[in-house]
């Protein structure tokens, strides 16, 4: 039992070098192509996958090795990554917690506005050079071509996209049989070329977000679960890091490792004082 916990933290850190592995390929193969959507993620995968490797591995021959010094490593590391990992998180939940659609009227579709968003989305989408590789991505899916054989009735009746209601179509609200009662600046930057469409309006910049916000809020939640068990192994951990520390020193767990103890002051008087009356009596 007293080694249980470095059997477990050497089996659940083999799991995690080994799940390293795929993820530490997908960024490397990622950097080689060259569509965007693609090249966006390639950084935080490669960034996940090294340090998942680094302290897995430093975890493993810890605790199956009994070296204290990677363990020491593991759980220092591991302390950072949960620190990082929770407030991480809640950003997630405090950047989520603003947004979601606008019901229309006759519709199933929602459409979606960008000042609903929090101010941080909506800075980080209102960057030019963010928004041109999040536009060439948008364009490089075909996204709105799926949209380009429906009929008015299927524009009544079928649901959409929060990218599709945002960037394939202008707002519902446009009326261009009567320009001058139109307040949207986004009915003015339709156009119906398919490489233009709604591209640039502010209701696909929301579609995004939208997309985003969901996404984020739901690795927000899974984050929650991978911090729980992450505390579980870091306390596991720290027992495996005690049993190498003892493991280094050839005494094994309670035994008493004092060789001499430095009499008080006063103990040599009381042997003498002892002695003596025991040779008068």
């Amino acid at each position: 039992m007293q080694r249980f916990s470095n059997t477990v933290i050497g089996f659940l850190n083999f799991f995690t070098l080994l799940a390293s592995i795929p993820i530490i390929g997908a960024g490397l193969w990622m950097a080689r192509s060259t569509t965007t959507c693609e090249n966006f993620l390639q950084t935080p995968l490669l960034v996940i996958g090294f340090v998942v490797l680094v302290i897995s591995l430093a975890g493993f021959v810890g605790a199956c090795f009994h070296v204290a010094w990677a363990l020491c490593l593991y759980l220092v590391v591991m302390l950072f990554l949960m620190v990082a990992l929770f407030g991480l998180t809640v950003f997630g939940f405090v950047v989520t917690s603003q947004g979601r659609g606008v019901e229309v009227p006759g519709r199933v579709y929602m459409e979606y506005r960008l000042e609903d968003y929090s101010p941080w989305l909506k800075n980080r989408i209102k960057d030019p050079l963010y928004w041109s590789t999040i536009r060439s991505c948008v364009l490089g899916s075909n996204t709105c071509a799926k949209l380009a054989s429906w009929t008015s009735l299927d524009y009544m009746q079928r649901d959409m996209s929060p990218i599709q209601s945002g960037c394939c179509k202008p707002p519902t609200a446009c009326n261009y049989n009567n320009i001058e009662t139109m307040e949207d600046p986004d009915c003015y930057r339709w156009n119906n070329a398919p490489a233009f469409l709604c591209y640039d309006c502010d209701s696909c910049k929301a579609g995004v977000l939208e997309n985003i916000r969901r996404d984020w809020h739901k690795i927000s939640v899974l984050n929650v679960v991978v911090l729980v068990f992450l505390i579980g192994i870091y306390s596991i951990g720290c027992c495996a890091f005690r049993n190498a520390r003892r493991a280094e020193t050839d005494y094994p767990h309670g035994e008493n490792r004092m060789t001499k103890v430095k009499p008080r002051w006063d103990y040599y008087w009381w042997r003498w004082c002892h002695d003596k009356k025991e040779q008068l009596f």
